[in-house]
């Protein structure tokens, strides 16, 4: 089995104890080697200093003709030999060889003249065991060349270094095995909860929440953030089940009334009023419209509508309220009153606030606009029923109607609102319902916009006025200009 697939089927616990592993032991290797290497590197040169003080001390003596036979050093490890330019052995301590040099014929080139040389030789040349440093550094004059060779046994420092080794095989793999162990008793411990929230999330239900862990940790914010996220799901999901009821109901009534005349039609032998069916049908167009523009507002909840471009709100005004000819009043606009973004859908807000007051009326409905700050308001007023305040957030749920003179009447689903909230929200703006004494006022409002250049030029100071046609404000058509 390839070593990717041995990884691969690991546990994430198996997985961290083999990196936490592999990473002390390379770590240890690494400190291991550079102490080794650092202490033996640093007991040569104290070794090295040592005899190179005592050489020193010697060739001062050779220069103040001094020198005493034997040669006074310190240590039962350390010899010294006084050669002359011909390697013959003029002066010796306690313990070295009066007739052969310490360094052969062959190694004394090596020896130089302007400082102290340091020659390593076997230990069994001077009777010793283990290596051996001999520090050469030159005395006499120039018609009598002397050189001091010191000897100093480094068998202490090398079995030092080798305990050194030796400790650090034995108590290394010890010293890991013991860290394995309370690394994967750590690791248990962190991932045991990681293992509840998996355990929970398989036997989860409806309604149903991941166990949280009791340190305030990673672990216990992902926990929080996942529960958040199932009764997000869990909201989503009885929305879509409630707004699939709703709307089975909400179709099952004119689809009834159609069969039901056809029917009837169809034993008695009458062709059907087709005013009724009309009617029927087209109700069934508005609820299938409605529902099909809401689940296009749910797909794209959380991502920009895309703008269309600049829109002169009086001008929507202008040929919303046209529609409703002796029910709608459309007061004078204030200012110039221009936003930016998709004209139809903007079109929909206000055919739909003129619906619902236009249905629940009793003789007066007005439509008014004006820029109020950075804002554009549009305000639709009725002298219907109005709607109680503990009920004007509810009213914006789809298919919500209340049972007093604003429920189901002239077809309506509950859906109107809901459209006007989900459009007027993707063009960044709010909506909200207030008493007109009597009636109701409904205030949309929206971010404004700077009257748009004439297109066509690029002078930014020349710009549309308010009375041209609403097809030139909005670059619909282009004024035509002269030939040539």
């Amino acid at each position: 089995m390839s070593p990717g697939r041995v990884w691969r089927r690991l546990s994430l616990r198996g997985r961290l104890m083999l990196l936490g592993v592999s990473g002390l032991v390379a770590g240890l290797m690494v400190g291991g080697v550079l102490l080794v290497t650092v202490l033996g590197g640093t007991l040569h040169r104290g070794a090295e200093d040592s005899a190179v003080k005592t050489a020193d001390g010697l060739a001062e003596l050779i220069a103040n003709d001094s020198l005493p036979d034997p040669l006074p050093v310190t240590g039962d490890d350390v010899r010294a030999q006084v050669i002359d330019g011909d390697g013959r052995v003029r002066a010796a301590s306690l313990g070295a060889d009066r007739l052969v040099p310490f360094l052969y014929a062959d190694e004394r080139p090596a020896v130089r003249r302007d400082k102290p040389t340091t020659v390593y030789i076997p230990g069994e040349r001077i009777g010793v065991n283990g290596p051996v440093q001999v520090v050469a550094v030159p005395a006499g004059t120039a018609a009598e060349p002397r050189t001091v060779l010191v000897a100093k046994s480094l068998g202490d420092l090398v079995r030092a270094v080798d305990l050194l080794k030796h400790s650090l095989l034995i108590a290394y793999p010890l010293l890991v095995l013991l860290l394995a162990a309370i690394a994967w008793r750590v690791i248990g411990a962190t991932l045991r909860p990681v293992e509840a929230l998996r355990a929970g999330a398989e036997a989860i239900t409806d309604g149903a929440r991941l166990p949280l862990p009791e340190s305030r940790d990673e672990i216990h914010r992902l926990a929080v953030t996942l529960n958040g996220m199932l009764g997000r799901l869990e909201r989503a999901r009885a929305r879509q089940r409630t707004f699939v009821a709703d709307a089975a109901h909400e179709l099952r009534s004119p689809l009834a009334n159609l069969r039901t005349q056809l029917e009837v039609a169809q034993r008695i032998g009458d062709p059907p009023d087709t005013d009724d069916l009309l009617a029927d049908v087209r109700r069934l167009g508005r609820l299938v419209d409605d529902l099909l523009l809401l689940a296009r507002a749910d797909d794209l909840a959380g991502r920009p509508d895309p703008v269309t471009g600049p829109v002169d709100v009086g001008g929507l005004l202008a040929e919303v309220a046209a529609r409703y000819p002796a029910k709608v009043t459309l007061l004078p606009v204030a200012g110039t009153p221009w936003t930016v973004g998709d004209e139809a859908a903007l079109d929909r807000v206000v055919a739909n606030l003129l619906d619902n007051a236009v249905r629940h009326a009793r003789s007066r409905v007005e439509l008014a606009a004006a820029v109020v700050g950075d804002q554009v308001e549009i305000t639709v007023t009725d002298d219907g029923p109005g709607v109680p305040a503990a009920d004007r957030d509810r009213v914006f749920d789809r298919f919500t109607r209340l049972d007093d003179a604003r429920a189901r009447d002239a077809g309506g689903a509950g859906l109107g609102l809901s459209i006007v909230r989900e459009l007027v929200a993707r063009h960044g703006g709010t909506v909200t319902l207030a008493d007109a004494e009597p009636g109701l006022r409904v205030l949309v409002r929206l971010p404004a916009a700077e009257l748009p250049a004439m297109p066509g030029t690029d002078d930014p100071d020349l710009v549309v006025e308010p009375d041209q046609p609403r097809s030139v404000q909005t670059g619909l058509a282009r004024p035509t200009t002269p030939a040539g």
